[in-house]
């Protein structure tokens, strides 16, 4: 089982956040061992602003209240950004099964250490850390060991439709699992591709 832990200090040296994962189902990998369709998929679809914001999607939280208050008051459309998200998974890892009040608590709490995170570490690190501890289904945890489950090849090696069924996972993954539901995975990985094609990643 390898180990992996990062710890963001503040300018006094104090502890701020820990991003702490552990795992026989995670090999760690460095961002130029990740190819550019990999990560520019998992921005497409997650944070469109990934490279722009402070680590809070101003746009996308006022997008999603919009939508959710055009929709009767039924928010199901998240605000998170990549930095958020890589907090959740690593600190807060029973955000499963949390209460409205809960969930509330830690969307403030994600969003303060959010703009702490992006003061202290590079976007290229964020998205580093982020593609190494993120959860794509079949028990595995980060883009190599999701790239040799699915693929039987090093993420280094993938295609971009491979990159773009890899990061459709991350919303759902046992939903959208290409082994176990490849027509729900299909679907998302087209909304990747059109969003990599919308944001001139591809053409």
């Amino acid at each position: 089982s390898d180990v992996y832990k990062r710890q963001v200090l503040d300018a006094k040296g104090n502890v701020t956040a820990q991003l702490v994962g552990s795992g026989s189902n995670r090999v760690y990998v460095t961002l130029d061992e990740i190819p550019e369709d990999l990560q520019h998929a998992f921005v497409a679809i997650e944070d469109e602003r990934f490279y722009k914001h402070n680590g809070i999607d101003i746009q996308g939280i006022i997008r999603a209240g919009v939508n959710g208050v055009a929709h009767g008051f039924h928010f199901t459309e998240g605000a998170s950004t990549l930095t958020q998200q890589l907090i959740k998974n690593n600190i807060f890892p029973n955000f499963i099964n949390e209460s409205k009040y809960q969930r509330i608590e830690r969307k403030i709490q994600e969003q303060y250490l959010a703009l702490k995170i992006e003061k202290e570490m590079s976007k290229e690190e964020i998205l580093e850390a982020y593609m190494n501890t993120i959860n794509l289904g079949q028990g595995c945890l980060g883009v190599q060991t999701a790239a040799q489950r699915y693929f039987n090849k090093d993420a280094k090696d993938l295609t971009l439709s491979e990159c773009a069924v890899i990061a459709a996972i991350t919303q759902s993954p046992s939903n959208l699992n290409p082994v176990s539901n490849p027509e729900n995975n299909a679907k998302r990985r087209e909304k990747v591709l059109k969003n990599m094609k919308e944001q001139g990643f591809i053409t």
